[in-house]
């Protein structure tokens, strides 16, 4: 079983973490059913970016990024040539690091609440 190891999130996971992945299933499904409340305003149907992550290691383990993925990431705050949409991002068979960007488009959080 793959691992997903989270880095550390000032609110969402402050301490990081280290999940028991299922393969086949999206980095933001096993993020939620992990206890991660990640955003994701859309419900997970690829049109906004409220659940985009950077992925650190393991990138080239996860599905394929749609076309449609990719014209969404060019809009995501803090946009790195590893960004996913974790809803999209299906986990493969290798251990993934990601790292949740501190804002998202939808919800910039002021003074650092």
């Amino acid at each position: 079983m793959p691992q997903l190891i989270v880095l550390p999130h000032e609110e969402l996971c402050p301490d990081g973490a280290v999940i028991d992945a299922q393969k086949g299933v999206s980095i933001c499904d096993n993020l939620l059913d992990h206890g991660i409340e990640i955003e994701h305003a859309c419900e997970k149907s690829c049109a906004c970016t409220t659940c985009h992550v950077v992925v650190r290691e393991g990138f080239e383990t996860l599905s394929e990024a749609t076309e449609t993925e990719e014209d969404l990431l060019d809009k995501a705050w803090g946009l790195e040539p590893t960004s996913r949409l974790s809803c999209q991002a299906l986990m493969g068979s290798k251990d993934v690091v990601v790292e949740i960007p501190k804002y998202t488009i939808n919800m910039v959080k002021e003074g650092g609440h």
